[in-house]
């Protein structure tokens, strides 16, 4: 409410200064005999009575402002305005006065109605009160002096003034030498100079009522403004940030001394390219925003859906369509959503996974949701899916989130690690009808009966799947978002590394196929503890596998300024929240492949950390060998801004800072978008965004991403990024590294036939020279999704391959001899012995 700090006053001592200020406000001289003139009736004037009348007329006068300018009336001509009188000295009601005044100041601000109306503070101690000493009791007030004055003069004027011109009450003798006694009550006087209304101005009432007179009078002078929409930013500065032209400046001012290449851009292509999709969130983190999972957002995912040569996106919607777009070649898409059958718009969607589960050549999809049976989707080839989901085995229903396909078993078939977040909604259906979140959801983990089992399903054939937890001994009620296939002891069998968003990630090395047996903190004794991506590649090119693993919750502890975004964090959650031992990286964590079954935390030895990230996508951006990271990173309303990150990697020693250089950042769609519309007059009039302010308000809230895919949309050679922005629209970012650079780098798609089809867990050796360039296929990229594309290794300067060696889950060992010549796609089809 308006005012409300009056409500912390001590209810005798109010009631003393009410009386004060109904009589003659601080005139220090009780005994002295009052003007005979009596104010205008006060009955008149009380909130509840009064309507907009016209109860005189201001006249003009002269005075000097708080800058010892001179200030006539005209000054406020055209203008409406609100005075009161009040002294610098006063220890009573003029302080209370001020700071209504501060905090109506404040309420028009909010509502880009400063300006169109005037504040006036009338001194009613002008030998006392000089230019100079108002001028700093308004600093005090915080007053914005261009449109609240402070107004002194000689102190006849001002008792004319305030007898005559406000008709309020005033102390006997006009040329007396002492104070000019003095009301509380607040004038509302329109652009005419009429005064229309009298407010008692320790009232919050009374003031509520005089804010909705000015809006009255606003409303009339501008008869438009009944259906125009206030625009309000939160935080105020998320459109225009101003610490990130000095960040952009001194990274670029570094990129002179970087050895890799950085010399190129990416621009967002989104208009051009015709994709439309826009990301609906639900109301729990929108218009009631609630700190619940549903923030935790939507995936991006891509494959080659009709069999064309071009790949093809799949965005999640959380409220709504999913949207499939195909890809026309020359950057342009077209949306093929109704006609593939995959728009699965009714309930909450989180992630998405392309995979070929039946091993017929095409790429089916899996859709997981909240609290609705996830969809499996069979391809007929030519991009028109089947709904299978029944008949599956994987329409499992509960708090889904990322779905990875690997075959854990090597039969060659295509079995899925399916992640559930664990139970943070109630029974409440909200509108659109998705399930309303616990208003502390986030201490979900703490209550054992929320928990939700990860569930390890085994491909039987015939796209039929079952669960097999109890059977491979696989247990693990982690509160997860994804997880990622690994084979950490280097035996050839796809181990399992769950993300713990709320806890301990886990490790489960894999008993070749016949079981799981945990071994997390043998390998990684410490984790982070809000893990949200996580990706596995060769950061050195050892020829050993690292694990880049995102912490999201953690940055979520305290606010961080942008100056200290490389930087752990200093102090986490109490033992009791955390709920574990407190053996947490706290932060981003990049674990080192030193031998088998050794890794080392390196995280902030090569720049590994950055704020708010989300999903990780790892691929070679400017084709020189050494692969690169893009993390979606960032929060929404009602966060400051917050960037997505591209770490340029200086051939495996350290990662580089390199999204402004590489035009990523600032974001050519703006830091902010629009999040909500309140109707502050209707529905949403106890909305907090509403407080002080009335009719339509139109919410901006800072822009963020969730996951992205990294891939070549134009076949042209180099890759591109395409994001899935929480809330808002994708942006499809596309380098123009092939137009100013003579790139080599070479394109390998699998075929499995012993093996899964796609190949899935095969580890591929591309040798250039002495370098070893090794790449796991694992079609992860992003957060929530895996997807079905060809790997991508950059070669640097060599023009050609001396071999590529692919090492498949089935055990078989295939090189293709060289050379191999670089720019172009290598089919490689699974034959050969298995090797010794």
């Amino acid at each position: 409410m308006i005012f409300s700090r009056l409500s912390h006053w001590n209810p005798l001592v109010f009631l003393v200064i009410w009386s004060m200020a109904v009589h003659v406000g601080c005139a220090p001289d009780a005994d002295q005999e009052r003007d005979s003139t009596p104010e205008v009736d006060r009955s008149l004037r009380t909130a509840e009575a009064q309507g907009l009348r016209v109860f005189g007329e201001i006249p003009a006068f002269s005075l000097t402002d708080q800058h010892g300018d001179p200030f006539d009336r005209s000054r406020l001509d055209g203008k409406i305005w609100v005075a009161t009188f009040v002294f610098t000295r006063c220890g009573a009601t003029c302080p209370y006065q001020t700071a209504a005044f501060s905090e109506l100041q404040q309420t028009l601000q909010r509502a880009d109605e400063w300006g169109k109306v005037q504040l006036v503070s009338f001194t009613v101690d002008p030998e006392f009160d000089t230019p100079e000493v108002l001028t700093e009791y308004g600093k005090k007030a915080g007053a914005d002096f261009e449109h609240w004055h402070f107004l002194t003069g000689e102190r006849s004027r001002l008792w004319d003034l305030s007898k005559d011109g406000f008709k309020l009450d005033v102390q006997s003798g006009r040329d007396a030498s002492n104070l000019i006694a003095h009301s509380s009550l607040f004038v509302l006087v329109d652009q005419d100079s009429k005064i229309r209304g009298y407010y008692e101005g320790l009232s919050p009432e009374a003031n509520k009522k005089l804010l909705d007179d000015v809006r009255e009078l606003l409303d009339q002078q501008d008869p438009a403004r009944m259906d125009r929409v206030t625009e309000v930013s939160v935080p105020r500065d998320v459109r225009d940030p101003k610490w990130l032209e000095p960040r952009a400046q001194a990274q670029r001012a570094l990129a002179s001394s970087y050895d890799v290449t950085c010399d190129f851009q990416f621009t967002d292509t989104l208009s051009a390219s015709g994709i439309t999709f826009k990301d609906n969130v639900v109301d729990d983190v929108k218009r009631d925003f609630k700190a619940a999972h549903y923030d935790h957002g939507t995936a991006v995912a891509v494959a080659d859906v009709d069999q064309d040569g071009l790949m093809d996106l799949y965005f999640v919607c959380q409220l709504g369509s999913n949207q499939l777009w195909r890809n026309l070649g020359g950057g342009k898409f077209e949306n093929i959503t109704e006609s593939a059958g995959v728009a699965v718009a009714e309930e909450v969607s989180t992630g998405a996974s392309f995979a070929d589960v039946d091993n017929d050549g095409d790429a089916d999809l899996y859709v997981t949701r909240v609290r609705a049976p996830n969809r499996l989707f069979l391809n007929d080839g030519t991009g028109v899916f089947e709904d299978v989901s029944q008949d599956s085995g994987l329409d499992h229903v509960g708090h889904s989130s990322g779905a990875v396909f690997f075959d854990y078993d090597r039969d060659g078939l295509l079995d899925v690690l399916l992640t559930n977040v664990g139970k943070y909604t109630t029974e409440q259906r909200g509108p659109g009808g998705y399930y309303l979140a616990y208003k502390a959801a986030f201490t979900g983990h703490l209550f054992p009966e929320r928990a939700e089992p990860n569930i390890l399903f085994r491909n039987l054939g015939d796209a039929r799947f079952e669960n097999v937890n109890e059977k491979v001994g696989f247990n693990d009620l982690s509160w997860s978002g994804d997880a990622t296939p690994i084979d950490g002891n280097d035996d050839g069998w796809p181990d399992i590394y769950v993300l713990s968003m709320q806890g301990h990630d886990q490790y489960f090395e894999n008993q070749q196929g016949k079981g799981f047996v945990s071994k997390g903190h043998e390998l990684f004794p410490s984790s982070a503890w809000g893990s949200m991506g996580v990706k596995v590649f060769d950061f050195n090119r050892d020829s050993r596998l690292d694990l880049y693993v995102t912490d999201m919750h953690t940055d979520m502890v305290h606010d961080v300024e942008p100056e200290n975004e490389k930087a752990k964090m200093q102090r986490n959650l109490p033992i009791s929240m955390l709920a574990t031992d407190g053996n947490h990286i706290l932060g981003n964590a990049f674990y080192l492949k030193d031998d088998k079954d050794s890794y080392r935390e390196v995280s902030d030895e090569i720049g590994a950390e950055n704020y708010w990230p989300w999903g990780i996508s790892v691929a070679d951006l400017n084709a020189d060998g050494f692969e690169d990271v893009f993390i979606a990173a960032s929060m929404n309303f009602d966060f400051r801004y917050g960037i997505n990150s591209v770490l340029l990697n200086d051939h495996g020693k350290r990662f580089l800072d390199s999204e402004f250089i590489l035009g990523v950042e600032p974001r050519a769609k703006g830091t902010a978008q629009p999040w909500m519309e309140l109707d502050c007059d209707g529905v949403d009039a106890k909305h907090r965004l509403c407080e002080g302010r009335s009719g339509k308000l139109l919410v901006w809230g800072a822009t963020g991403s969730r996951s992205s895919v990294v891939f070549d949309i134009e076949n042209d050679g180099d890759l591109d990024i395409v994001t899935n922005d929480f809330g808002g629209t994708p942006m499809v970012l596309t380098s123009n590294l092939t137009d100013s650079h003579d790139v080599h780098a070479l394109s390998v798609q699998l075929v499995g036939t012993d093996s899964n089809r796609d190949g899935l867990g095969a580890l591929v050796d591309v040798l250039v020279a002495d370098n070893h360039l090794i790449s796991v296929h694992d079609g992860k990229s992003g957060y929530l999704s895996q997807s079905r594309m060809p790997m991508y290794v950059g070669l640097g300067d060599a023009t050609q391959v001396d071999s590529v060696t692919v090492t498949w889950p089935s055990g078989i060992v295939q090189t293709v001899p060289g050379p191999i010549p670089s720019n172009q796609k290598l089919t490689i089809v699974e034959k050969g012995e298995i090797a010794e």
